[in-house]
């Protein structure tokens, strides 16, 4: 490919999207570029506090936990407080949290602030994606979900190299300059991004967007099931992957070089590839990466050397990078425009749930049944994922306007610049 050519594609990437849209794909960014407690937390709690693995298990668990808490209350307040107050309360709450963690030495208090680390930094997901699809026009919210994925795992493969070198220099400074960078999200949302929750109308009034009304919406419902299956299965990267790799006498080191690959083809392969898919029926998408994800950790049961690892990888990571902006533009088309809040929270529900599942799951399965059944087991669970989608996706509803401020419909037009 010629370089006038790379040019136009990178043109052809960014362009047509909101000027809004790009500030706050910048505070993604600066979010995840200063994400350094997740990384550390496990080495601070044993390396540096002295406390046991389990202990440190237990406080993971409980940053999780938090992040389920959150994710419909985060939904509920971007509806009805709005998306720009909903991202200064949990980012500012985010950065005074993270700061104490730092500082807090009592094992009761750390494991208290943990779940409340938890909580504050994932309310803001359901707002987020509320405010791209209100902002986005909807021919260009699955290229703009795509950019904001490639945002978060950019940042966090930086701040992931990052974070080691901090760690050695010292914890406390990573939880400050976590809290720092949290901050400055915060002031880039509070000066540059106006709100965009629509106004209700008559319409909408008569029929309020209630916790109850998303759980009785059946077919939502079913794709925050099958969301959640498909959750499982990408969560084995990072909690069976690793422990079926030290069984197998595998170093921490080889299980370092298998992921990173993961990191590294989605920052290179994330945008070319919504450029292919962009504009693609988004059923056979996701039937095609919920199958293709369930049989990429299922060949890992036939993985004996690093590279072969990697090459499973490989194949799982392709169906991330198709599933993630297509399955976000999915809740947003059967989302109503004024509760699109908390349809979103919902699905992040299944995502933080997953993260907690995951775990248990994968410990159990490897210690009763050997690993070879946890990959078979992953490509089942794909399988199933990507006939419901089948099933349920035979007729998706049209695609409405989006709805924004006339400032927010003129800037469509141009080519943001962060």
């Amino acid at each position: 490919m010629s370089i006038a050519a790379v040019r136009r594609a990178a043109r052809e990437t960014v362009s047509g999207l909101p000027r809004e849209f790009w500030w706050l794909w910048t505070s993604t960014l600066v979010n995840r570029l200063g994400a350094f407690v997740a990384t550390f937390m496990a080495l601070y709690l044993t390396l540096d506090r002295g406390y046991s693995a389990s202990y440190a298990g237990l406080v993971a668990s409980l940053h999780g936990l938090g992040g389920v808490v959150s994710s419909l209350g985060g939904g509920v307040m971007a509806d009805r407080l709005g998306r720009r107050p909903t991202l200064l309360i949990a980012q500012t709450s985010t950065a005074g949290f993270v700061a104490l963690l730092g500082f807090v030495r009592d094992p009761v208090s750390i494991a208290a602030v943990a779940f409340f680390v938890g909580m504050a930094s994932n309310a803001s997901r359901p707002a987020v994606q509320a405010m791209m699809a209100d902002i986005v026009r909807p021919e260009d919210r699955v290229r703009a979900f795509s950019l904001n994925y490639w945002a978060i795992n950019l940042g966090f493969a930086v701040s992931s190299m990052a974070a080691g070198f901090i760690a050695e220099f010292s914890y406390l400074a990573g939880f400050l300059i976590e809290a720092g960078m949290t901050l400055v999200c915060a002031v880039v949302v509070f000066a540059k991004l106006p709100e965009s929750r629509p106004a209700p109308t008559a319409k909408d009034a008569a029929g309020d967007v209630g916790l109850g009304t998303v759980v009785r919406d059946g077919r939502f419902m079913s794709v925050v099931g099958l969301s959640f299956l498909v959750a499982l299965v990408f969560q084995q990267g990072s909690v069976g992957l690793p422990v079926a790799m030290g069984e197998a006498g595998f170093s921490p080191a080889d299980y370092g070089m298998a992921i990173a690959v993961n990191g590294v083809l989605i920052v290179a392969l994330q945008i070319p590839v919504t450029r292919f898919i962009e504009h693609r029926d988004p059923r056979r998408l996701l039937v095609v990466s919920s199958v293709l994800a369930g049989y990429g950790f299922g060949l890992t049961a036939f993985a004996g050397s690093v590279g072969v690892f990697a090459l499973t990888v490989c194949v799982w990571t392709l169906a991330e990078i198709v599933n993630a902006p297509t399955q976000t533009g999915l809740v947003v088309r059967l989302s109503p425009v004024h509760g699109r809040g908390r349809y979103q929270g919902m699905y992040t529900l299944s995502w933080s749930v997953a993260s907690l599942v995951a775990p248990l799951l994968s410990g159990f399965v490897i210690d009763r049944l050997g690993a070879e059944w946890l990959w078979g087991l992953c490509a089942v669970v794909g399988t199933t994922a990507g006939v419901g989608y089948a099933a349920l996706m035979r007729r998706l509803p049209g695609e409405e306007p989006a709805r924004g401020t006339e400032k927010e419909t003129a800037g469509a037009a141009e080519v943001g610049a962060a």
